[in-house]
């Protein structure tokens, strides 16, 4: 158990780091071409701090421990709207733009709609529900399309600035690749623990998978976010948000479900149908208010500490 245990916090001190190296590599290299900051968060940022999701979430799936793969995504989404922008909200409001609410969180939310769509054969019959191949397909499509309209918004807008970049462009493109291999491993290492873990201590793999994994793997967002917050970034705070829960589902639970299917049970969509509900009512300040004030940051700490309680009782 104790082995187990240390083997868990070098995997998430592994995911961290690599998503960190990562992120930094991309970031340069995107700026290099003079892409804008909000596009980096939504795309770069945002996939380089999904990596470590991905690997546990596609590990998971080919060890057929589905409710790790399925409760990482829609807990790490959970904490990356409650807790992450809630705090960066705590720490200094983020300011919100419209055009940001109607084309990216609109588009979170209808990923989880999607995601809960892939699961609805559930109300017909519950022995043989899942997200199967097809699904997976369908969510990585709508992904692929969304990064490229990104893509063609970022190359119509252009900016030619260099951010004050100083990292030779091989030492970038070192970064991204000790990071991802850093991920990998990571990701391993969290899989496999989490799951001794949970049989040890008599938790249920999905319990297990909202908890401590969706947690750990959410570390990146976490940490990128707040340190944007500090520094006055809020496009890249919230555009990694955004980005994050949009590939967490589209990229990451559409990879998973094309590799192996992934079974579904009424819990799952219990956590889904909160993830949507949640989504959606918090639309409604952000457009009012265009930012995300103290308030609202602790409404959505709170929103998040209920959450977890009602999960473990469950």
């Amino acid at each position: 158990m104790i082995l187990s245990l240390v083997f868990l916090v070098l995997g998430f001190l592994l995911l961290v780091k690599g998503a960190d190296f990562f992120v930094e590599g991309a970031s340069d290299i995107a700026r290099k071409l003079g892409i804008p900051s909000i596009v980096i968060g939504l795309t770069i940022v945002a996939l380089g701090t999904s990596l470590p999701e991905l690997a546990v979430s596609v590990t998971a799936a080919l060890k057929e421990s589905n409710d790790i793969a399925l409760g990482n995504v829609t807990g790490s989404n959970l904490m990356n709207l409650l807790v992450v922008v809630g705090l960066a909200a705590v720490i200094q409001p983020v300011p919100v733009k419209r055009s940001i609410l109607r084309r990216d969180y609109v588009m979170s939310l209808i990923m989880a709609l999607v995601m809960l769509g892939g699961a609805a054969d559930i109300f017909r019959n519950p022995d043989v529900a899942g997200i199967s191949a097809l699904d997976g397909a369908v969510l990585l499509g709508i992904t692929a399309g969304y990064i490229y309209h990104l893509i063609r918004v970022s190359v119509r807008n252009r900016v030619a600035e260099q951010f004050g970049i100083t990292r030779p462009l091989p030492i970038s493109i070192l970064f991204c690749l000790g990071g991802s291999g850093a991920i990998i491993g990571g990701g391993q290492l969290v899989v496999n623990s989490a799951m001794d873990l949970a049989y040890g201590l008599g938790m249920s793999e999905t319990l297990v998978g909202l908890t401590i994994v969706a947690i750990g793997t959410s570390l990146p967002e976490l940490v990128t976010s707040v340190v944007a917050a500090k520094k006055g970034e809020s496009e890249i705070a919230l555009g990694n948000v955004l980005g994050s829960n949009i590939l967490n589902i589209g990229f990451i639970l559409g990879l998973s479900g094309v590799i192996h299917p992934i079974a579904v049970k009424w819990e799952n969509v219990y956590d889904m149908l909160i993830l949507i509900v949640l989504t959606a009512l918090f639309f409604v300040p952000l457009w009012k208010q265009e930012r995300v004030g103290r308030g609202t940051g602790l409404v959505m700490l709170g929103c998040y500490l209920g959450y977890m309680v009602y999960i473990v009782v469950r």
